[in-house]
């Protein structure tokens, strides 16, 4: 995927070659804006290659979040639909379960609130929850179907955006490390704007910079003199042998919303659980404030396991193969961070989708190269504005 020499000049850089970099690399190319994209690492390397590949409505209470969800997923299934293969999407729908009264009470608000915003949502009683999944637990209170999540490959889907935005004419180079932006006067307005991406193997003259580089985001917009607080969440998923087909939709307790939502830095745990094309099951998520520490922890591993058991006792004696875990890019407020940075203009920001970035990728790209071309966006990019964190510029470095 690596291109050779860096272009001297371009009308955007974006940084990063996540989903989120990956996507908006290919609408705007696509939309005719020459671009090049620069990742430190290699494709997806960072938590495009760390997660489940989610598509989700289901899990997000209404509001600008869900609006761009669905917004989403009106991309996937409407002009992306056509390469949906090349990422293995997947509509295998979302199924929901409460364990207790107050956890079915709180599933059929949750719905009422997200049918009000378009979403598909169906209760389901006690007595049919089997007819969804054979193998789940007895003695479940209630649930909920969601036939609009989906799943992705997430590395393939990353891989394949960039393939077709080199296909719309853009460059993109891997192993190299953005060291700077500068910032300096544009000639004849006195207005201080980005316009170089300085990096380990040269400067990139550009209009416009996309800042898609995922929990490192914060630092990149620091290179421009301003505040994005995005934090890093650490998250642990294990892996099964393969298995004849047991889970029949991504599957997961309904205190996973509450947790999605979460400010608290301590170890949570949730149930996650979904099979892959490969008969692999992934078992998720658990969430935890620890900086950038990659120390494995057995305590959340025993977590994500035991209440995996709790919620499908069929898997009992099946076999972890392997575990891995990544950073999901956390934003204080939990809304992700999208559009144009005033205090610094030329910079763009393209972030902060935590756990959503995956199925946020596209609608977040497409939006964001509508803007860039100077149209009206079709959803409000307002909710997501970085100028919400902070008002005054700092000195850039």
């Amino acid at each position: 995927m690596s291109s050779g020499d860096l272009p001297a000049t371009v009308d955007v850089v974006v940084i990063g070659a996540g989903a989120v970099g990956a996507a908006c690399a290919y609408f705007l190319a696509r939309d005719g804006f020459s671009v090049h994209v620069v990742e430190r690492g290699q494709i997806a390397s960072g938590t495009s290659g760390a997660c489940e590949g989610n598509v989700l409505v289901s899990d997000k209470e209404a509001g600008p979040e869900l609006d761009l969800a669905l917004y989403s997923l009106g991309v996937w299934n409407g002009e992306l639909a056509e390469f949906g293969e090349l990422w293995e999407f997947e509509p295998k729908g979302g199924f929901v379960a409460a364990a207790t009264p107050a956890g079915a009470a709180a599933l059929r608000d949750l719905g009422v609130r997200q049918r009000a915003a378009g979403v598909e949502a169906v209760d389901v009683a006690a007595a049919d929850v089997h007819t969804y999944e054979p193998c789940i637990t007895d003695g479940l209170t209630a649930a909920a179907y969601y036939p609009q999540d989906a799943q992705v490959q997430p590395m393939l889907l990353t891989a394949h955006l960039l393939r077709l935005a080199r296909g719309h004419g853009a460059g993109v180079s891997t192993g190299v490390t953005a060291t700077g932006l500068s910032v300096d006067p544009r000639s004849g307005t006195g207005e201080r704007r980005v316009t170089v991406v300085r990096t380990s193997r040269g400067t990139i003259s550009c209009d416009q910079v996309v800042n898609a580089t995922g929990t490192w985001a914060g630092e990149l917009a620091a290179m421009a003199g301003v505040e994005v607080p995005v934090l890093p969440r650490r998250g642990f998923v294990l892996v099964t042998e393969p298995l004849p087909r047991t889970i029949h939709h991504k599957v997961y307790a309904a205190e996973y919303v509450a947790s999605t939502q979460s400010s608290d830095g301590a170890l949570q745990t949730s149930t996650v659980i979904e099979g892959t094309r490969a008969g692999t099951i992934l078992i998720g998520s658990s969430r935890e404030r620890v900086g950038f520490d990659r120390t494995v922890s057995l305590p959340a591993m025993r977590e994500i396991a035991g209440k995996a058991l709790a919620l499908f006792p069929a898997l009992a004696r099946t076999r972890i193969l392997r575990c891995y875990h990544g950073f999901r890019p956390y934003c204080p407020d939990h809304l992700p961070v999208i559009g144009h940075d005033a205090r610094a203009p030329g910079l763009w920001h393209a972030g902060g989708h935590e756990g959503a970035g995956i199925g946020l990728s596209v609608g977040t790209a497409k939006l964001l190269a509508q803007s860039m071309a100077g149209l009206r966006t079709d959803l409000d990019l307002t909710p997501f504005a970085p100028a919400r964190f902070s008002e005054v510029a700092v000195d850039a470095c």
